[in-house]
């Protein structure tokens, strides 16, 4: 998400910071450049001229000519700014009030209300330790009760039974009996959509509405639709209350248009973020991470929490340890693989590093897709459990059958060995100098402990000391292209000397 708009500021005021001095003429040249980018993304047109007002006024006042490094001083001004429009306070999903806790989930059809749904049960269910029902109003599309009825079974979470000829009111009146008995906290209502708003639509939603008194009604739309998002938005919020928003899709949309517009003109939060067709691929919204994303400077914070969810932690810490000693094998090697790999591969991991936007073009280059972690764990799959302990023994006839058996070559096998032997080595020097200390178990090699970088100072508040342990050596599976299991050489303006502080 965001992908060409982050290009595209990036571009307009990385010129601003080359800059010693600026004037009023250079910062309405990049005003108008940045306002282009926006319309460009997708961003309502009200919603770009208070922006690129609140820009301008800022930009052009004394702090910024009196400022030491004026191009900077506009950077954190647009920053602030996006914040503002995206609303400057995340607003989680709300479950203070009195059980069971009614969410009612409205929208277009198509939208991903069923699996949006779905999705939410199973984080409140595993997250919030809450006790969850479903209920699928939808009577007219074929399938939908059962659809949701499936999504319950996978998620293990309890969805109430179907019964044929029920209108949505009475299903919603069922399902309320059925939370109230059943000691459930939560009652999700997945309500029918249309291909189109019509009057009886909103008529249904609004009876369901009075029916179920929902605590929530959360608006579910696609990223996709643009600017129609928020035509979307502000006609059910005349037929509604709804209290929150949430987009799906996001994975799908470089522009980000909807977003930047929804808050803005509606006056409603985004609360949650669809990043995939995963069960757990829904996000909380953060305003301040998303227009860190935006600028190119990572988001570190969200890849914690990821890490915190996803990593085994004593699988990750005993990993850690072998490291240390140097016996870190090709089996603990593939499990921190498929580590990274339930962080979003490759790809999720990069586009959350500060600084790593600005080198999109390369890491393309480079071809350091998720294909690079299953050909190496399909190498280590291929070796006898004597050669994963010992990948000493592995001489030229059992790389051949390796390759074999693998489908690769003998030159990605020498490229994964060599890699593991990089990786043992340095992070057994790291362990014992203490070093990073915790980014994924060992730490990420070719970043020993010293100052941030100027271009890395404005990391967002609350990173922690230590990050929490997980994929020991850093970012496996970039070593076989020059960096000694860390970072490829050949990717410019990479931070040798980094350490995160407490702000």
């Amino acid at each position: 998400m965001f992908e060409s708009l982050s290009d595209r500021l990036s571009g307009i005021l990385d010129k601003l910071t080359r800059r010693g001095a600026l004037s009023e003429a250079d910062v309405s040249e990049a005003m108008r450049e940045v306002r282009r980018a926006l319309l460009e993304a997708d961003v309502a047109l009200d919603v770009v001229k208070d922006f690129i007002d609140r820009v301008k006024q800022k930009a052009v006042g004394q702090e910024v000519v009196k400022s030491v490094a004026p191009g900077q001083m506009v950077i954190k001004i647009v920053h602030d700014e996006l914040i503002e429009t995206l609303g400057r306070d995340p607003q989680p999903i709300d479950l203070a009030a009195a059980v069971p806790v009614v969410m009612m989930m409205v929208g277009l059809q198509g939208s991903g209300k069923t699996t949006t749904t779905a999705k939410l049960a199973k984080r409140l269910q595993t997250r919030e330790r809450q006790k969850v029902l479903m209920a699928s109003l939808d009577t007219r599309r074929p399938a939908a009760q059962e659809q949701l009825k499936i999504l319950g079974e996978q998620t293990d979470v309890a969805t109430l039974p179907i019964v044929e000829g029920e209108d949505p009111v009475t299903i919603t009146k069922r399902a309320m009996d059925a939370a109230r008995r059943g000691g459930f906290d939560v009652l999700l209502l997945d309500t029918a959509g249309r291909t189109h708003i019509d009057e009886e639509l909103m008529a249904e939603t609004a009876s369901i509405e009075k029916a179920s008194n929902p605590h929530e009604t959360l608006l579910v739309a696609d990223a996709l639709t643009g600017q129609d998002a928020v035509n979307l938005a502000q006609s059910f919020d005349r037929c509604v209350s709804l209290t929150g928003i949430v987009l799906t899709r996001i994975d799908g949309d470089g522009r980000g248009g909807a977003a930047l517009s929804m808050r803005a003109v509606t006056g409603k939060p985004i609360k949650l973020l669809g990043t995939g067709e995963k069960i757990d691929a829904l996000e909380d919204f953060h305003p301040d991470r998303i227009a860190n994303r935006i600028l190119g400077m990572g988001d570190v914070v969200s890849l914690v929490e990821k890490a915190i969810e996803n990593v085994e932690v004593e699988k990750a810490e005993a990993a850690a340890k072998k490291m240390r000693k140097g016996t870190f094998d090709l089996d603990d090697l593939s499990d921190q693989l498929e580590q990274m790999k339930k962080l979003g591969g490759m790809g999720g991991v990069l586009s959350m590093l500060p600084g790593i936007g600005k080198m999109k073009k390369q890491i393309e280059a480079a071809n350091l897709d998720d294909s690079v972690l299953n050909r190496q764990q399909a190498i280590i799959s291929s070796m006898t459990k004597k050669e994963r302990k010992n990948p000493k023994v592995l001489n030229a006839s059992r790389k051949k059958r390796v390759a074999s058996g693998s489908g690769t070559s003998v030159q990605e096998i020498n490229k994964l060995v060599k890699m593991h032997r990089q990786m043992a080595d340095m992070m057994k020097k790291v362990g014992k100098r203490g070093g990073f200390g915790g980014l994924f178990g060992g730490g990420m090699p070719q970043m020993p402990e010293g100052e941030l970088p100027k271009d890395m100072k404005d990391l967002p508040e609350g990173l922690p000391d230590k990050l929490p342990p997980g994929l020991a050596g850093g970012l496996p599976g970039l070593g076989g292209f020059g960096g000694p299991g860390g970072m490829p050489r050949g990717l410019p303006g990479l931070p040798q000397k980094t350490k995160f502080k407490k702000k």
